[in-house]
């Protein structure tokens, strides 16, 4: 895929979930998708290769980045509970798939009973 592709899909995957909005508290250059106001997902607009920032359990975090060059503590995030992975295609597709799946999940279990019905 190309940088642009890469980028293009992930925002989709980000906002095809359920409550997810795409908003620029960090300036233009940096698409952060939240739900309920929390962030899950840290998309850099301009980066080559593209990446993406994605929350992660601390244990499977350290299981990713000792079995993937290309996934590495979160970049200017709190690095036990964030990963960034460079798209660069050596991370097969799915699993970039299931870590935003993995990302989105985590920071809607922490939401309140009321704040999850309404996604």
């Amino acid at each position: 895929m190309t940088d642009g592709s890469w980028r293009d899909r992930v925002i989709a995957e980000c906002l095809a979930k359920p409550g997810a909005v795409e908003d620029y508290p960090f300036g233009d250059e940096v698409a952060v998708f939240k739900v309920a106001g929390r962030m899950f997902s840290l998309v850099p607009l301009g980066a080559s290769p593209p990446s993406v920032s994605l929350k992660c359990d601390p244990e499977l975090a350290e299981e990713l980045r000792a079995r993937h060059a290309a996934i590495t503590p979160g970049y200017h995030l709190n690095k036990r509970h964030w990963n960034t992975v460079v798209l660069d295609g050596s991370v097969p597709d799915e699993e970039v798939w299931e870590l935003v799946d993995h990302s989105y999940d985590l920071v809607v279990a922490k939401l309140t009973r009321a704040q999850r019905s309404r996604l």
